[in-house]
């Protein structure tokens, strides 16, 4: 079969490799789409640990092909999504209900071979039956929008709160979509991207700044801002120095502060702890997606999420190494690898 293989920092290529084999608690899954992620260029760069040679791809949904003989409630031709985060299940971290933080956390597409490829083994534990009509696509948005759902129920967003969303990808266009669904009634998104900043009006927003043409924390904490004083609820979905330092200046006293962005492992920000004491800011970090993958495959199945809009482009496996290797391309929201596709 074909698989984008990682083989070291900066070497990304297509491959034939051997079709993989399910276990007695596997499935073998046949991919019809796999979302490219932002820490899939930071897999790419060095700026996040995995362990090469791997297949990335951790977005993904497909049919099922195959199921292993220990395997129970599952059938082949079900369509399924796959959480791609594997805890161990005996850790404290486990026993506490933290399965993000479990010290043995295994990850498909990050240690072992994922969904850049035609097919993918999942434990059948990782699996989430999806409607056999939803859209093949759709199914890739799963994971992201768990994500998500995790930074929103940290957030503990109350109804007639405000919020901010800094980054206009897509975990940030989810995120504005999910506070408006739990009952936010101001949300501001900054992007620099006019493209997204239309689309996160049409999807929920109720205002937008392009931080390149205006003072972000004045145009939206200042005296005569948008929110003066600050929102109740800001969350830094774009991993970058600049928006992790506004994410702190943009939140009233009394306020909370979700990182929910992938930052490059090793980069550094400037806070002061005086300005988080005197305001007494919270700020709490969001780890992939503990207990929500389902959550987030019942949304999407429902309808409520706008899926369609998010999709920038679809491309092959053999695209994909390009596409992974490169920055997005300017306005691009979400692209999809879908296998087969000719």
């Amino acid at each position: 079969m074909k698989a984008v293989r990682l083989e070291a920092v900066g070497s990304i290529s297509l491959r034939e490799i051997a079709k993989p084999v399910p276990g007695p608690d596997d499935l073998l899954v046949r991919i019809e789409a796999c979302g490219v992620c932002g820490t899939d260029r930071h897999l790419f760069h060095g700026e996040f640990p995995c362990r090469p040679p791997v297949t990335p791809g951790h977005e993904f949904s497909g049919i099922v092909e195959a199921i292993g003989t220990a395997v129970s409630g599952f059938a082949v031709g079900d369509r399924v999504t796959g959480d791609p985060n594997i805890a161990c299940g005996r850790c404290g971290h486990c026993h506490a209900g933290r399965v993000n933080l479990c010290g043995n956390l295994t990850a498909i597409g990050i240690h072992r071979d994922g969904g850049f490829a035609d097919y993918v083994v999942m434990p059948q534990k990782q699996a989430f039956v999806l409607p056999a009509d939803l859209k093949p696509t759709h199914g890739a948005f799963c994971e992201p929008l768990g994500c998500c759902l995790h930074g929103v129920d940290l957030a503990e967003i109350k109804p007639g709160s405000s919020v901010v969303v800094l980054g206009g990808g897509v975990i940030g266009l989810l995120t504005v979509q999910l506070a408006r669904l739990v009952g936010a009634t101001t949300i501001i998104l900054s992007t620099r991207q006019a493209s997204r900043r239309a689309l996160a009006s049409e999807l929920g927003a109720t205002a937008t700044v392009d931080p390149a043409a205006t003072d972000v924390i004045e145009a939206i904490a200042g005296p005569a801002g948008l929110m003066p004083g600050g929102a109740d609820v800001v969350f830094e979905c774009a991993g970058v120095r600049e928006t992790v330092e506004q994410s702190m200046r943009l939140a009233r006293a009394g306020g909370t502060v979700v990182i929910v962005g992938v930052t490059p492992q090793g980069m550094k920000v400037e806070f002061e702890p005086f300005d988080l004491l005197f305001r007494e800011l919270k700020v709490v970090g969001s780890f992939l997606n503990p207990y929500t993958h389902r959550r987030a495959a019942e949304l999407i199945a429902s309808g409520v999420i706008e899926i369609n809009r998010l999709i920038s482009r679809q491309v092959t496996l053999e695209e994909a190494p390009g596409v992974i290797a490169n920055p997005p391309a300017p306005g691009e929201v979400k692209v999809l690898v879908v296998p087969g596709m000719g």
